[in-house]
């Protein structure tokens, strides 16, 4: 064997295609840490309503302020649905369901990255609204604003001319739909929220319940009841919704009577006829046949088995034709590779797909299973790297290498179609700019948006992987909450596959991190649910009440109510506390691990009287139980 030698033209060679290699690893190895804080940075720029101090969005101002009034109810709050500003409530709810889904599937992975403070506030955004647009059992307020006249003005929302008109459903103006996917997003909200803040998650449960038993008792088209949304939101159906509804309140709840409703409707409402290539804020099957598929894969399925291995047959359908393996009945793709589903706003149609993706390939896995597709059995990492596919294309790995998410990368939509980022903000333009004459000096102007909003997800390329970056061009330059909804989970799974170390992350965005866990504002205190042990007269009431940082690391203070319910005294309570990280004030201490008792004054719970008991712990809430009283 000859001896060789590099000669320095050949070093240089080498040398040159080691760069080169390390050019197209960087290339595609996107900070998906990062693309996620700026795709929450992008519901700070759709918030309506009074603007908190710590708004990192400082271009946006209070707006709609006096929303529901002409109609005698609190309408305050939520988020514009688009570039527009029309508060549409099935989109949003959809948004909040998989802002919450992420939060729940993908906890460790954003709480690894120092987000779920972040994303807990732009779940609560939401659902404090839907709450307050829920005052009875069966009356929802679910839209404020009107799409026509909206459209014809183009205004600053802190500006805005056109009418606030409130819109309801009730008994004699049904919207099965429109309840059912509140319900299921307040329902999921409920599960996100209830590690955190446990009186808040049973405030949302109570309304979630409410609004399904509206939903399913009462039954009708949210757009026959409410004309004006028919030409933007038109529903295709609202047995979607109920399943949907109902699978999320057993998760939240894991009591029967919905797992049984699923099953008992599944003929009926389609759930498991209905073999779909798309999940969308207005069509469910999808996610319900893989949530309901959770259920059968962790071995829970019981009597149900049955049923429920035919909603997973529907599920590996749509897995299946997802990653073109489906005997020729696939989602359509373009020649870049991008899901193709609707002209007007693709991307929301892709990052929904990808998200349930992401999702079904974690449940697979957990169950040591695999997709069943036509073709043969796929391993659950290939849903997962189609789906990172499907991101690295938004991303910038596409034949535009543009990222079409605004703010993330070198190249990206400077004309979206958003009224606000459109306009100079009201700190530097302080006069009106009224309907018109936005029109005639900011729709039409050649220029830049003067304010760059972070995180818009565009509509994205037509079929052939084209886009043009104009204003007017609102199919793919205007962004939706619905488009940016499954992105935080998706993101933060992505990030976690490369670590939690992400270079360059931050870099370029106005970001100051508010890292709170959200709770209850004061007078919200009193409408807590609390936390009833069953089969107890103890129930307890826990809420956090103070929060500080320190370095990378927030610190909570939860405040504990112990309370005897019934009409005799309690003594001698004994509570177990589990996963206590932090000091603990209120309680005594007992020989046995993770026990505790009240202090020897409050020895003697009185009927209807109360103590009190304080800890400090970062992340979760402790787990607290009655050991034994008498």
């Amino acid at each position: 064997m000859r001896n060789c030698k590099l000669t320095p033209c050949v070093l240089v060679a080498l040398l040159l295609v080691g760069v080169l290699h390390l050019e197209a690893a960087m290339a595609t190895d996107f900070t998906y840490g990062e693309a996620l804080d700026k795709s929450l940075m992008f519901f700070e720029a759709q918030r309506s309503g009074k603007l908190p101090s710590d708004q990192r969005v400082k271009w946006r101002g209070d707006s709609g302020l006096t929303d529901g009034l002409a109609q005698g109810v609190n309408l305050v709050g939520g988020y514009y649905d688009a570039g527009d500003h029309v508060k549409f409530g099935l989109p949003m709810a959809f948004t909040v369901t998989m802002l919450s889904w992420g939060a729940i599937e993908f906890r460790k992975e954003i709480t690894d990255l120092a987000q779920m403070g972040q994303t807990l506030w732009a779940i609560r955004w939401g659902t404090d609204y839907f709450m307050k647009a829920h005052p009875q059992p069966n009356v929802l307020w679910g839209q404020v604003g009107d799409g026509d006249s909206d459209h014809y003005c183009w205004e600053r929302p802190e500006d805005m001319t056109t009418p606030r008109t409130a819109y309801k459903i009730d008994e004699n103006h049904p919207g099965s739909d429109l309840a059912g996917e509140t319900a299921a997003a307040l329902a999921s909200a409920a599960i996100a929220f209830q590690p955190y803040n446990s009186s808040y998650s049973a405030l949302l449960l109570v309304h979630a319940k409410q609004l399904f038993t509206f939903a399913d008792r009462f039954r009708g088209l949210y757009d026959e009841s409410i004309g004006s949304a028919k030409n933007f939101y038109t529903s295709s159906g609202y047995s979607d919704e109920l399943l949907w509804a109902a699978a999320w309140l057993y998760q939240a709840t894991n009591e029967e009577y919905y797992l049984k409703y699923v099953v008992d409707n599944a003929v009926y409402m389609g759930g498991t006829g209905w073999a779909v290539k798309e999940f969308s804020w207005d069509n469910k099957y999808a996610g319900v046949q893989i949530l309901l598929s959770k259920v059968l894969l962790e071995g829970k399925g019981g009597a149900y088995t049955s049923t429920l291995k035919q909603y997973q047959a529907k599920a590996d359908y749509f897995g299946c034709a997802c990653l073109q393996k489906n005997e020729g009945y696939n989602v359509h793709k373009t020649p870049g590779g991008l899901l193709y589903v609707r002209e007007w706003n693709n991307l929301q149609y892709v990052t929904s797909a990808s998200f349930l993706l992401a999702v079904y390939s974690e449940y697979l896995s957990a169950a040591n299973a695999k997709l069943t597709c036509p073709e043969g059995q796929i391993q659950p990492q290939e849903l997962l790297n189609f789906a990172k596919s499907q991101a690295d294309y938004i991303l910038g790995k596409n034949p535009k290498s543009m990222s079409y998410i605004v703010g993330f990368g070198s190249k990206y939509p400077v004309h979206v179609h958003h009224r606000g980022a459109s306009i100079h903000a009201v700190s530097v333009l302080q006069s009106l700019v009224g309907c018109v004459q936005g029109f005639e000096t900011w729709y039409h102007r050649p220029e830049a948006n003067p304010n760059v909003i972070y995180g818009a997800l565009v509509g994205g390329p037509d079929q052939n992987d084209n886009f043009s970056d104009d204003r007017s061009s609102y199919e793919e330059t205007e962004p939706t909450l619905s488009g940016s909804g499954p992105l935080i989970g998706l993101f933060s799974k992505l990030q976690s596959l490369n670590g939690i170390n992400v270079p360059g992350y931050n870099r370029g965005s106005p970001n100051s991190h508010h890292q709170t866990i959200p709770s209850p504002s004061p007078n919200q205190h009193e409408k807590q649910v609390p936390n009833k042990v069953s089969g107890t007269p103890i129930k307890f009431i826990h809420s956090i009440s103070n929060t500080w940082s320190i370095g990378k690391m927030t610190y909570y203070r939860h405040k504990v109510i112990v309370k005897n319910t019934s009409q005799k005294p309690v003594t001698d309570v004994k509570l177990v506390i589990e996963n206590l990280q932090g000091p603990l004030w209120g309680l005594s201490p007992t020989p046995e691990k993770n026990t505790y008792e009240l202090l020897q004054w409050q020895k003697v719970l009185q009927p209807a009287s109360e103590c009190t008991f304080v800890y400090i712990q970062g992340g979760p809430q402790a787990k607290i139980s009655i050991l034994s009283y008498h």
